[in-house]
């Protein structure tokens, strides 16, 4: 486990490091200003939507968090940013789940942080991936899901352009996976686009094309096609009824697939909060008003189950 550590002016903020299946993860601990954390600190594992590193968004509300009195890691999957693992770029719902598993453990090793107030927040997809560890992981007291990304058959096909659009991500995803099998080589294509429709997310997402917001030099901007299969089977409102941990959701009407959110509420077998609140889905990215409000709704859950 390494560590180098930064400072910002109201929190401090660690390069960490830890295995996940015999891959080295990279990781941001933040913790409060100052130079030693209180014993039985809550801490919060904090993840991002798919094919983003901790620098976007998980980043974000890893550092609000620390500026409210928690340890708070973001870290990057396998594959993806400083991290190990190949395939790089490579979105896995299985491999991401296990990831987190580990940066729990990461976390339950940090110095001042008590080991029973662990809670995981997902911010979009990341919200699949967190749920589904937590399902099995009673290590994780408290949930925390933002914008929230949350699918299941049906739903896919609302997004992806029916089972006919569905079906031919799939086998473009086979047949790419075929191809790395036979000659080692990965089909890639854009994240995010406006001019290639082959892209993950084709169209004007304004948050990954803006250098400004997502469009950062630790961000690849690449998918590579073998992932469609696992992606598009995912069942992330499948695990609710195994979710027992007190949980709050953040969303709104504007942002990404709302009744995905719904339906996970609605199935929940422990205590559930569902906030609506305003913003499209990049809002609670990095819009300051968007992103202060939803930090305070999770703060105040985190204060009351952590």
């Amino acid at each position: 486990m390494k560590s180098v550590a930064t400072s910002a002016a109201t929190t401090s903020v660690e390069r960490v490091s830890f295995d996940s299946e015999g891959d080295t993860l990279v990781g941001h601990l933040y913790r409060p200003a100052g130079s030693a954390v209180p014993v039985s600190t809550r801490a919060v594992v904090v993840t991002g939507s798919w094919a983003t590193v901790k620098e976007q968004m998980a980043g974000r509300y890893a550092r609000g968090l620390a500026e409210r009195g928690y340890v708070a890691l973001a870290f990057d999957f396998r594959g993806y940013g400083e991290s190990e693992g190949l395939p790089r770029d490579f979105e896995s719902p299985e491999q991401k789940i296990v990831d987190i598993h580990h940066a729990v453990s990461y976390l339950q090793g940090v110095p001042g942080v008590d080991r029973q107030r662990i809670g995981a927040m997902g911010i979009c997809a990341g919200s699949g991936y967190t749920v589904g560890n937590a399902a099995d992981d009673d290590r994780v007291r408290s949930l925390a899901l933002v914008a929230p990304w949350l699918h299941n058959g049906a739903l896919v096909e609302t997004v992806y352009g029916g089972s006919e659009g569905v079906h031919e991500r799939i086998a473009a995803g086979e047949q790419a996976r075929q191809r790395y099998q036979d000659t080692g080589e990965v089909d890639y294509v854009p994240a995010v686009s406006t001019t290639d429709s082959r892209a993950a997310m084709y169209g004007p997402f304004e948050y990954y094309l803006d250098e400004n917001r997502g469009a950062i030099p630790a961000w690849g901007n690449r998918f590579a096609v073998m992932a469609w299969p696992g992606w598009l089977r995912f069942d992330s409102i499948s695990f609710a009824p195994s979710v027992t941990v007190p949980t709050v959701m953040v969303h709104s009407e504007d942002g990404a697939i709302p009744d995905g959110a719904r339906l996970f509420h609605a199935g929940l077998r422990g205590s559930g909060q569902l906030h609506w609140t305003s913003g499209n889905q990049f809002d609670f990215y990095d819009d300051e008003p968007t992103v202060n409000g939803a930090l305070h709704t999770v703060d105040a859950h985190f204060r009351e189950t952590l």
